[in-house]
């Protein structure tokens, strides 16, 4: 007789949402390495058996978490795409920056580079992402526009929101030659298409979850 599947908690508890509280603080306050069972039930003061109930190994853990904080952000994508139909450009460029100097997707950018599962998450993310982003730059420019030079908007979609992510990793290792000239001139691109109508530069974002 085949063995049943193991039991795991419904996605829609408060206890497991708890943990994924948890897991997010651990990352911020002490990054990836710090989660284990032991120390993500202490934090949660519960057992490590109960952990495991919702979880049972170590990358359903990090998988749950980006995914849903992977919901957060499409949802808030979404939200400002349907707000901003007449600014698209800019607002694909104010998202990416913003993704781009996040401190959480930064530890599980990290964790990627060692964890095949979260490595796969985050391509199937970004997928979502790109998807959600072209869509409303095709609503509003047409499919086959090139507002920007000869890019297609496939081709000036992955520039937008690889270019931030480029620059803050070399930001991070303390080299920011050319930075501002770049990052500016192509704030110049974007306003030629969509002037800004009072909206004023993008400033620095602060680091955040």
């Amino acid at each position: 007789m085949a063995r049943s599947a193991r039991r795991v908690g419904a996605e829609t508890s408060k206890t497991r949402e708890t943990l994924l509280d948890c897991v997010e603080t651990m990352m911020l306050e002490e990054g990836y390495a710090s989660v284990s069972y032991r120390a993500l039930a202490s934090k949660a003061a519960v057992t490590p058996s109960l952990v495991q109930y919702y979880f049972p190994n170590l990358d359903d853990i990090f998988v749950a978490a980006i995914k849903r904080y992977s919901e957060r952000n499409l949802a808030l994508l979404a939200e400002a795409l349907e707000r901003r139909s007449d600014d698209p450009l800019r607002a694909v460029w104010e998202y990416s920056w913003d993704e781009a100097t996040g401190a959480l997707i930064t530890e599980f950018m990290a964790l990627g580079n060692h964890r095949k599962s979260i490595r796969n998450e985050i391509a199937a993310v970004t997928e979502s992402v790109r998807e959600v982003q072209l869509n409303a730059l095709v609503t509003k420019y047409g499919e086959d526009a090139r507002p920007i030079g000869d890019l297609s908007l496939p081709a000036l979609q992955l520039l937008m929101s690889g270019l931030p992510k480029f620059l803050n990793l070399e930001k991070g290792i303390g080299v920011k030659s050319a930075h501002a000239e770049v990052t500016e001139a192509f704030e110049r691109y974007i306003d030629s298409v969509e002037p800004r109508r009072g909206r004023s530069k993008r400033k620095a974002a602060p680091r955040k979850r």
